[in-house]
């Protein structure tokens, strides 16, 4: 029977109510959730900006901690300086100043011609001695620079430098704990200086064993090459002391405030790729205050009595491990930041995603066809999916984490290795409906058991 014009206006009415109802209604639990939402997103962001911030004071922390209480590792680091040329330059010129200030060569060698000629010589032999004096003195300059070079050049030298390492327990460590031994030093006035005392020590043996008798009056020597001075040293050797206190628990106090954060946002995969983004973000900060620091320290070196070249050498050792460290961590975010992406509920990820697991099951698909199955392991793997793929990124991210030095080739091979596996537990697996269809499998007792040929299976 077909309704009345009033009938329908009477329904157009009924739902026209219930709209309205439904209207004032939902605006409601709205306005409650609203406040929530926000909360979580704030609590997120401070979690996430508080992790960023941290994190290169925790690359510095870690640098201080692991590469200089470490003595093998510093030894490793620093030891290569003495096969550096601007060093070795440097070394040489100081020890050949040292030696000459203490010992008067051209008085010591006119001194010697004077008693020759004192014994009595000829007109002619006393004018030829006498001429002699300059180029004898300078000879013998000469042979002092030449042994103090090769001497700085030789593995005797790099010897002398790895044991003047070792023996301080480092350098700067030593130096920023005012350790007196130290090849290092750093002064009360604000001065760094390079001690010579063990190694004129060494040019003095090597300058005697060639027969030069006089080396063996060099006294011992107490002089530090003055390299480069700063107010700020003070302030330095505070801020060392609180890093390494601090290099053990700052990485990890980061990283958690980072995933804190993440698990605090309403929407955790984009928390996510923000965190890793903001991790990111941090290091290129970091990585600019490097270069901005060389630039500061040459102009500072301009005016030293160290030549650029050593002086740039010295601060690209010094700070070499820490770029590195950053660079790694910079790649890690960034994959890190990728991987959150791919495995988002993203429109695009989805579609590659899909495209990977159908990809999976024709290989497996035509893996059976031949014969090659994993039967009930691919069951298993299939039933443990998300607990393998958890226990990889664990595992991956224990590498990443543990194994020093960080570098960007280890964060990249780490990732291509846990890629490696997550694709062939993909192609290893047999979801259940692929399970029913497939070949015959195995029971337990060794016997065929026909699947998907419609034959009923009696249930336990």
């Amino acid at each position: 029977m077909t309704p009345t014009i009033e009938e329908l206006q009477s329904r157009l009415s009924a739902l026209e109510a219930e709209n309205a109802a439904l209207k004032s209604v939902s605006p409601e639990p709205t306005r409650a959730r609203t406040p929530r939402r926000w909360g979580r997103t704030l609590l997120a962001t401070v979690l996430i900006v508080l992790g960023a911030l941290l994190a290169p004071v925790a690359v510095v922390a870690t640098w201080a901690n692991v590469q200089l209480t470490d003595t093998d590792r510093f030894v490793t680091s620093y030891a290569p300086l003495a096969d550096d040329p601007a060093i070795q330059s440097l070394i040489t010129t100081q020890v050949v100043a040292v030696i000459e200030e203490q010992i008067d060569v051209p008085a010591l060698t006119s001194d010697v011609i004077d008693g020759i000629i004192d014994l009595g010589t000829g007109d002619r032999a006393t004018r030829a001695l006498e001429l002699l004096k300059g180029p004898a003195a300078q000879g013998i300059q000469s042979l002092v620079g030449n042994v103090v070079a090769r001497f700085v050049e030789s593995d005797a030298f790099a010897n002398v430098w790895a044991s003047a390492l070792r023996v301080s327990h480092s350098q700067l460590t030593g130096a920023l704990q005012n350790d007196p031994n130290a090849a290092i030093d750093l002064g009360v006035d604000g001065t760094i200086g390079i001690q010579l005392a063990p190694i004129i020590e060494a040019v003095k043996q090597a300058l005697v064993s060639q027969g030069v008798g006089f080396a063996s009056s060099i006294p011992a020597i107490d002089r530090t090459i003055v390299v480069a001075t700063s107010d700020a040293l003070p302030t330095v050797q505070l801020a060392y002391g609180l890093a390494v206190a601090a290099g053990l628990w700052l990485p990890w106090i980061s990283l958690l405030l980072l995933a804190a954060g993440v698990v605090a946002a309403h929407r955790r995969w984009v928390a996510g790729i923000a965190a890793s983004l903001s991790l990111a973000a941090s290091m290129v900060i970091l990585l600019a205050g490097f270069a901005i620091g060389r630039i500061f320290f040459d102009a500072a070196m301009r005016s030293g009595p160290v030549a650029p070249d050593a002086a740039g050498v010295m601060f690209e050792t010094l700070t070499g491990a820490m770029r590195d460290t950053a660079i790694a961590v910079l790649v890690l975010a960034l994959v890190v930041a990728i991987v959150v992406w791919i495995s988002g509920p993203f429109v695009l990820p989805s579609r590659l995603r899909g495209a990977t697991h159908a990809g999976a099951g024709h290989l497996r698909a035509a893996l059976e066809s031949h014969g090659v199955t994993t039967g009930r392991v691919g069951r298993w793997l299939s039933a443990q999916r998300t607990l393998l793929r958890v226990a990889v990124a664990v595992i991956g991210a224990a590498v990443v984490l543990l194994v020093r030095p960080i570098t960007p080739g280890l964060v990249l091979w780490t990732l291509a290795l846990a890629a490696l596996v997550i694709l062939l537990l993909e192609i290893a697996e047999r979801p259940p409906k692929e399970a029913s269809s497939t070949s015959p499998d195995v029971d337990d007792a060794g016997a065929e058991v026909p699947v998907g040929t419609g034959a009923a299976v009696p249930e336990d």
